[in-house]
């Protein structure tokens, strides 16, 4: 990683990257690689079995999307709605709502424990990615956040490797609309089970800079907070300018309230230039002068960005060239992989 000089940096800058050095332990130093949705690359996304995998292939972190049923459980799901992962529409048929959605917040937790969870699928039934796991009926039950986490708890204890967790509040405003409280409820799971405190072991991450505030200002949490950078075209996140988020006043204002950005990769790699060289933004040196730590999303090996020849290229250009702090990968032992060699 190359080093950084804090000359540059704002004094607003300068304090959130004393507190992220201070909590995160050695992240600065040592990129880290951020198991997506679990080794979801090999196994069904966010299912336990994906996330022993990826523990077992020494993800530094492990990540989780919650969502919460009808009646308030966390559970771990990508998308506020369970038709794309889950058997939900022949299990529980007529439950979806006008838009053709069955989302997981109508559902309690004894009837999601009905549903099976299998690889991603596409509107029409086929696979979001056809030469991974085969669709199949499902793999295994949708995890509660405290089913998990019980899970890595288990596995830190007997395997020679710790994992944190990286834990993603999906739909903040529309829980909020549900009358339910996203934020506060994954709060309690993390305190139930002694992870509340464990600032070099959890981040908190979200589209939403609401969510990220009311986390900061409103429950007191002193865990890391994540801001995802997304598209506005992605039309995903209510009114969020994430352009304006970009800019040096954007990332000014993040710096309040948080200590890291997560940027697509598409922010941050632009493509081949004719010549053949790299077209690479400034976001990531930015981000770095204002204090924030980068780990952008998300790598796929069988989804590579345009203009380049292979998973080992798109390490290179993000963790040589652009000095990124860590990455969400699909592909956790292909990312140590890399990470290993570079320390080597």
């Amino acid at each position: 990683m190359r080093s950084r000089s804090i000359a540059r940096f704002s004094p607003t800058g300068l304090l959130t990257l004393l507190l992220t050095s201070a909590i995160i332990g050695n992240t600065l130093a040592e990129p880290i690689a951020i198991a997506h949705r679990g080794a979801s690359g090999y196994l069904p996304e966010h299912t336990l079995p994906a996330k022993a995998l990826a523990h077992a292939q020494g993800a530094h972190f492990i990540e989780q999307d919650v969502v919460l049923s009808k009646d308030g459980v966390p559970v771990v799901l990508h998308d506020i709605h369970l038709e794309s992962t889950t058997n939900v529409a022949s299990m529980f048929p007529g439950r979806s709502r006008d838009d053709g959605h069955f989302y997981a917040i109508d559902f309690s937790l004894t009837e999601l424990k009905q549903l099976h969870a299998h690889e991603r699928r596409n509107a029409d039934g086929t696979a979001v990615f056809p030469n991974r796991f085969p669709l199949g009926p499902g793999l295994s039950q949708v995890p509660t956040l405290l089913e998990e986490i019980q899970l890595i708890d288990g596995l830190n204890r007997t395997r020679d490797h710790k994992a944190g967790l990286y834990i993603e509040l999906k739909g903040f405003a529309f829980h909020k609309a549900e009358g339910q409280d996203l934020a506060a409820t994954v709060l309690n799971v993390l305190d139930a089970t002694g992870w509340a405190d464990r600032s070099d072991a959890v981040y908190l991450q979200s589209f939403e800079p609401d969510a990220l505030r009311y986390l900061r200002s409103g429950l007191g949490t002193q865990l890391p907070l994540i801001q995802l950078i997304g598209e506005n075209d992605w039309a995903e996140d209510g009114e969020v300018d994430f352009t304006a988020m970009r800019s040096e006043e954007g990332l000014a204002a993040v710096a309040e309230y948080a200590q890291g950005i997560g940027p697509w990769v598409m922010q941050l790699y632009l493509g081949r230039e004719s010549t053949g060289g790299y077209r690479l933004s400034d976001l990531a040196r930015r981000a770095h002068e204002h204090g924030l730590l980068v780990h952008p999303f998300t790598l796929r090996a069988d989804q590579l960005p345009p203009g380049l020849k292979d998973f080992q290229e798109l390490h290179q250009v993000l963790f040589d060239r652009i000095g990124v702090d860590g990455v969400f990968t699909d592909f956790p032992d292909q990312t140590i992989a890399f990470l290993q060699r570079k320390r080597q």
